[in-house]
């Protein structure tokens, strides 16, 4: 069975958007080291590199089920932002955005009657579960040391932990 017109473009949609996923968080990782905090900097370059996981997770599938990849310009990335705090809850609200987007595309699947597209978001679903309790958590760190140099240097170099 093929992909429908509608679901290939919604995939393909979805492509794109991650895609602009990786390229948000590299933007923010750019932001966090002219700000001089080079573990946020790497924890947002290893989200970045996760997200161009994500996307060829699409572009494979739309292959494997004789869709066509129709490659999109991605959008321009925010360069500035209000601060540490303000980076990551503008990273908690794109990832609730990613997790609506993942829900409509199995809304549509269901609809279509598509069982194999069905099946593939599922990975993205619980996927999305963790994306947005990995970002929340670090909301939540922050929040606990806004107020203590130290606390908010440990808390860099805590990030700066997370491998790519």
């Amino acid at each position: 069975m093929e992909l429908s017109k509608k679901l290939e473009k919604a995939l393909n949609d979805q492509l794109n958007e991650e895609l602009y996923s990786a390229y948000l968080y590299l933007a923010m990782s750019a932001y966090f080291e002219a700000e001089g905090l080079p573990g946020m900097a790497q924890w947002m370059r290893a989200q970045a590199k996760e997200e161009v996981g994500h996307a060829m997770k699409f572009f494979d599938y739309i292959n494997e089920r004789n869709g066509r990849v129709i490659l999109q310009a991605v959008k321009n990335p925010p360069a500035e932002w209000k601060g540490v705090k303000d980076v990551f809850e503008q990273a908690l609200k794109h990832e609730q955005h990613i997790s609506q987007r993942i829900y409509d595309l199995m809304d549509l699947a269901h609809k279509e009657k598509d069982h194999a597209t069905h099946e593939f978001l599922e990975w993205f679903v619980e996927e999305q579960v963790e994306e947005e309790k990995s970002v929340q958590d670090v909301l939540d760190k922050i929040k606990l040391v806004q107020d203590s140099p130290t606390g908010f240097y440990l808390l860099d170099q805590e990030l700066g932990e997370r491998k790519e």
